[in-house]
């Protein structure tokens, strides 16, 4: 299987954060719905959980990410690093605004 470029990997990363948080939220909030549980709060609080897991889904799984970087501290290649840092940022991005979207349509100001 040959590498993709930088470029539509960093933007795969955006997408692939922001479809895990949207489609884990809505559908989290379709099964509180089947439960009789309130599903705009249920999506709402799925949102905030499943950041951390749509950042980790983006980048590939943590290893490969802490393999970059070792690579990079320890074998002098920054090329490495820097790619690892926007390959994160970009994924931030991407559940930042998935965040910001479910909280548009929920409209529930999590404190």
């Amino acid at each position: 299987m040959s590498e993709i470029g930088f470029f539509p990997a960093f933007i795969q990363s955006y997408f692939i954060a922001l479809g895990v948080l949207l489609g884990g939220a809505l559908i989290g909030g379709i099964a509180s719905f089947l439960t009789g549980q309130p599903p705009l709060t249920a999506i709402s609080r799925l949102s905030s959980d499943l950041r951390i897991w749509a950042i980790v889904a983006a980048i590939g799984g943590t290893f490969d990410a802490v393999y970059k970087f070792e690579r990079g501290i320890f074998h002098a290649e920054t090329k490495d690093i820097v790619k690892q840092i926007l390959f994160i940022l970009s994924a931030l991005g991407g559940a930042q605004t998935g965040a910001l979207i479910i909280n548009w349509l929920t409209q529930e100001f999590s404190s």
